[in-house]
């Protein structure tokens, strides 16, 4: 395995996952492990690194994946009241490949 969480295992079918959405670029799914009550990812099926290194990315794919993000947040807005949108870059990136948390609530863990 790799550093690469959602390419070695979301996208590749071996996680099971609770989608919340999908389109034929993007996946958004309830994290595997949450630390917010509401905690959603969005990744591009195809493997981008982060978001100051998108690799080869279509830039038609990283507007899918706003697009996505965007109304997942909107929805979690509506419904909760308040939402976060966060990435993660460098050391703080567990996970190699591009992916926002959308998130709401009071962090579950210290």
């Amino acid at each position: 395995m790799t550093d690469d969480f959602y390419c070695d295992e979301a996208l590749s079918g071996r996680a099971s996952l609770k989608v919340v959405a999908e389109t034929a670029e993007i996946l958004a799914f309830h994290h595997t492990r949450p630390f917010w009550p509401l905690h959603i990812v969005v990744v591009p099926k195809h493997h981008v690194p982060s978001l100051t290194d998108l690799g080869d990315a279509d830039p038609a794919v990283i507007t899918a994946l706003m697009d996505v993000v965007r109304e997942i947040a909107a929805d979690v807005e509506r419904e909760h009241g308040a939402a976060r949108v966060l990435t993660n870059l460098g050391r703080y990136q567990d996970s190699k490949h591009l992916h926002f948390h959308v998130t709401s609530g009071e962090p579950l863990q210290d």
